[in-house]
């Protein structure tokens, strides 16, 4: 186990054997950032942004740095990245409403 100070624990899969060629599971994300002029405040900016899941094409659209963070949780936990308690929290938080 590999505890980082974001939270989350990486544990190695034991079921893969390390004599394979196969690439270790990865995720590729295209993250694109920029600044709108808002129409209520002219002259104030906002930022905003896009991710995209490079494998799936899934895209979302952002306008917080969490709602990025949110994105990649599920592609971390198929990754076997175990969520510390400060991100099941967000997770919870801002799981979709039914």
């Amino acid at each position: 186990m590999v505890p980082s100070p974001y939270g989350l624990i990486v544990e190695p899969n034991a079921e893969k054997k390390e004599t394979s060629c196969e690439e270790p599971q990865t995720h590729s994300f295209i993250l694109k950032i920029w600044l709108e002029e808002t129409e209520e405040e002219s002259g104030a900016a906002m930022w905003r942004g896009r991710i995209t899941h490079v494998p799936s094409g899934e895209r979302r659209y952002v306008k917080e740095l969490t709602e990025i963070e949110l994105f990649l949780l599920p592609y971390l936990e198929s990754m076997k990245v175990r969520l510390g308690t400060r991100w099941k929290i967000w997770k919870w938080l801002f799981r979709p409403s039914s």
